[in-house]
């Protein structure tokens, strides 16, 4: 059973940085990409970043204009986790951020969710 779990949300004020993990199991890490969503109150969950790019290019994380150039993901193969460094934190960044696998598609499986919140 695929199962993702994520942690390292919070609170911290503007301009600060986190770190999200999401630790994954239950299936091969590293053969379907892993992405990262989130969802403010009352607005559209976003697809924020993702392991590889749209074209399946894993030199070539795919990352939403609204986080490029301030989050990061990356991956440690030898603890099945993905990671979503994220600095120069603003309000708008505030929600739940999900990890899913894979990145897109009818097959998706979600973790629980982490809060970030970031107050200005």
């Amino acid at each position: 059973e695929v199962q993702l779990v994520e942690s390292g949300g919070g609170l911290v004020q503007a301009g600060g940085s986190l770190r999200l993990s999401c630790a994954a199991s239950g299936f091969t890490f590293g053969e379907s990409p892993i992405g990262w969503f989130r969802q403010a109150p009352g607005k559209k969950r976003e697809g924020i970043s993702c392991t590889r790019s749209r074209e399946g290019d894993e030199n070539r994380p795919f990352y939403a204009d609204s986080v490029k150039g301030r989050f990061t993901i990356s991956s440690d193969n030898a603890k099945n986790t993905v990671y979503l460094e994220m600095d120069n934190l603003k309000p708008e960044d505030s929600g739940v951020y999900y990890c899913t696998v894979p990145c897109e598609g009818w097959n998706m499986r979600w973790g629980q969710g982490t809060q970030v919140t970031v107050s200005s």
